[in-house]
């Protein structure tokens, strides 16, 4: 039995646990072995019952005294509630949805748990905790949880691994350099993977897991640093760096450019000139002008004989980004193009400042022929049959949600006329990137910044309000409606659920409204606001399932002021530009992250209108206060995006999905220090023809990771 051999070959799995391993994407020995945990249960430190304090987590042991399984909150919640008693004291514990646990804990047993204490109707109690029977050779036992699925729990994982790990015991090949082990003192992996699902410490479950994170983001490294390295030896275009152009078009603008736009347009501008492709972040907080800082590259790319494509992530934005460059360009003598999706006509922009619709196998035509100069659209750029003659440069608007492998393929394919030159390629997005992301996934790219808003903006007022502050918040929109401004109602989901996997069941029996079942969803509240609390106004709603030309009339009549209030989903969240909205509300605001709940506040406060913020949460944890605080304490979307790395991690950060990185990898990636670490390790190691099983081992990761 080897690593790559499939899991129906290994002892004690039938055909039911197969197919639960696979839904889990676990298809041989190897991926179950590097299956690895997603915490600890710490059953080695014990707490007295009369030591306890609420909202801490801690692990008790004991005897039950009473175990019994019930249905509460209109019977749509199963609760298995059990009497714990210590030689100080007794305290509830409570299940929400096993009842199966009053079978299988028996009373007058002893057990450990492990959860956190909550306040009750009637008291503390111990939430959901994990427990392990207990034994004498169990005492002070670190016990593994791992990710799970219906039907396949960690007590079945391990009794699997158990086995399985001691007939492997020495015999799993290492993969990491053995002078990089001993210089980092890291753990062999032999020892590295006993240690992450058999720990005899916390401190060596810790040495494990930083093993293999460390191994994880030196091969990152690798391929970034790589890629970077190839990129450096490619050819490009060389676009003069026009100087009266440039202030020719500056003259035009309506607005004054801020001087962190003048120094990302010199960067910008500096690397175009050059004659390898231009590979750069451009980072903007929201609403301090990237776009017009990618109109002037384009600009001057366009006058230099070339085509430039700009792929953003949505048609509202897209069209959006149509109408502005048409704009501003309209006296440049330029074509400028419009390609979306779900739609089989296409606009074109002509000269003299007039749109007109043309069909699709036209509009292509046209561009093949080099009489697009500007091709604005959404993921249909990397369709096969778009092609450019002369392709000099790519823009990317809010480039992190398309994902590396449509990124590179837009870059990559052979459409440009030379194929010994590629492309430029400008990213933007104004969700700010914490370093050590930049460090890592965008480790390839050369980042600009524009940390500095348009002169005159006026400070958002940020609140966090109470439910009891509502009315307070309902009179203040009236008033700022009478006003003439516009409102923006933003909640977390779309429909209503009743859905019992929805619903935070560790919350339910305390009455605390804090899951899913009372978060506010936007076809609910769109009602509930335009028939009950602002009948007199006119209210829509936007969502996702929304088909996309409704959703262009709702955006138009808002932008003109035929709507006072948009309740909406998170769709709003990139590129709505609507100068005359002063008033965002967030209801659920602790679903959402630091740097979303930033963006959602920066929809308002464009104009010279005084804006404010009210977030509205569910949860009144201490956490969620301490997140909500640093919004309204912070304007700075980049230190609130290193706050939210911390808070929630990477993952969530822009979803592991997306960059098929695995969650240790992701988790890592918030350790700034481990990142830099390897980082200039992985530097000295890209002469591959000195370390040939480094190269090996590399390609081997990125078929594992999916990194393009």
């Amino acid at each position: 039995m080897n690593l790559s051999t499939p899991i129906e070959k290994i002892p004690g799995i039938g055909t039911v646990y197969q197919k639960r391993l696979k839904k889990l994407g676990i298809k041989t020995v190897g991926k179950l072995l590097f299956y690895f945990p997603r915490f600890y249960q710490d059953f080695s430190q014990i707490t007295d019952i009369t030591k306890i304090k609420l909202n801490e987590n801690v692990c008790i042991k004991g005897k039950i005294l009473d175990i019994k399984s019930s249905r509460a909150w209109k019977k749509k919640i199963g609760l298995t509630s059990a009497i714990i008693e210590d030689k100080t004291g007794a305290i509830k514990v409570t299940w929400f949805n096993q009842p199966y646990l009053a079978k299988v804990l028996k009373k007058g047993e002893e057990i450990y748990l492990s959860g956190k204490v909550l306040l009750g109707k009637s008291g503390t109690y111990l939430s959901n905790p994990a427990y392990e029977k207990y034994s004498s050779t169990r005492k002070g036992k670190i016990i593994p949880v791992y990710p799970e699925t219906k039907g396949l729990s960690s007590k079945w994982i391990r009794s699997i691994l158990r086995p399985l790990l001691l007939g492997f015991k020495n015999k799993i090949p290492e993969t990491l350099p053995e002078d990089i082990i001993k210089k980092q003192n890291l753990l062999p992996i032999s020892k590295a993977l006993w240690q992450v699902h058999f720990p005899d410490s916390l401190k060596l479950a810790q040495k494990a897991q930083t093993r293999f994170s460390f191994e994880e983001l030196f091969f990152i490294q690798l391929f970034i640093l790589e890629k970077r390295m190839k990129l450096n030896k490619e050819k490009s275009f060389t676009v003069p760096f026009d100087v009266s152009l440039v202030q020719n078009l500056v003259k035009k603008l309506p607005f004054k450019l801020t001087d962190a736009q003048r120094k990302t347009i010199w960067q910008i501008l500096k690397d175009i000139e050059k004659p390898k492709p231009m590979n750069r972040l451009l980072e903007g907080d929201v609403g301090s002008g990237k776009t017009i800082v990618a109109i002037i590259a384009a600009l001057l790319t366009i006058k230099a004989g070339y085509q430039v494509a700009f792929m953003a992530p949505t048609e509202i934005l897209t069209k959006q980004h149509f109408q502005k460059v048409a704009k501003i360009l309209s006296v440049f003598n330029i074509n400028i193009g419009l390609l979306t999706g779900k739609t089989d006509k296409w606009s074109s922009k002509k000269l003299k400042n007039d749109t007109i619709e043309i069909s699709r196998a036209k509009l292509l035509e046209k561009t093949i022929k080099g009489e697009i100069d500007f091709l604005i659209g959404t993921h249909s750029l990397i369709q096969d049959k778009v092609k450019f003659k002369n392709l000099g440069l790519i823009i990317l608007d809010e480039q992190h949600r398309f994902g590396i492998e449509q990124r590179a393929k837009l870059v990559q394919k052979p459409k440009v006329k030379s194929k010994t030159k590629i492309p430029h390629l400008l990213s933007m997005t104004a969700t700010p990137i914490p370093r050590t992301l930049a460090l890592t996934i965008y480790g390839d790219l050369d980042l600009s910044l524009i940390d500095e808003l348009p002169k005159g903006r006026k400070k958002i007022i940020t609140k966090v309000m109470g439910q009891n502050d509502r009315q307070e918040a309902y009179s203040f929109i009236k008033k700022e409606v009478k006003k003439g401004r516009q409102v923006f109602v933003i909640c977390p989901r779309i429909e209503p659920t009743n859905n019992e996997t929805e619903i935070n069941n560790q919350n339910i029996s305390l009455g605390i409204t804090s899951g899913w079942a009372t978060v506010k969803a936007v076809k609910e509240e769109y009602e509930k606001l335009s028939e009950k609390i602002f009948p007199d106004l006119n209210i829509a709603m936007l969502h996702s399932k929304i088909a996309l030309k409704e959703k262009e009339r709702i955006m138009k009549d808002f932008k003109y002021g035929k709507i006072d209030i948009l309740v909406s989903t998170s769709v709003i969240e990139v590129g709505i530009d609507i100068p005359n909205a002063s008033v965002m509300i967030i209801e659920g605001a602790d679903r959402f992250g630091l740097a979303q709940l930033h963006q959602f506040r920066g929809r308002v406060g464009r104009a010279k209108h005084q804006s404010f913020c009210f977030l509205f949460a569910n949860s009144q944890s201490k956490k969620t206060h301490q997140r909500l605080k640093a919004l309204i304490n912070c304007e700075d979307g980049f230190a609130l995006a290193e706050k939210d790395l911390i808070i929630r991690g990477p993952g969530s950060f822009f979803g592991t999905k997306q960059w098929g990185i695995p969650d240790l990898a992701m988790k890592a990636i918030s350790n700034i220090s481990l990142v830099e670490k390897a980082r200039e390790i992985a530097k000295e190691y890209l002469d591959f023809k000195k370390y040939p099983i480094v190269l090996e081992r590399l390609k081997a990761f990125q078929e594992k990771v999916h990194l393009e």
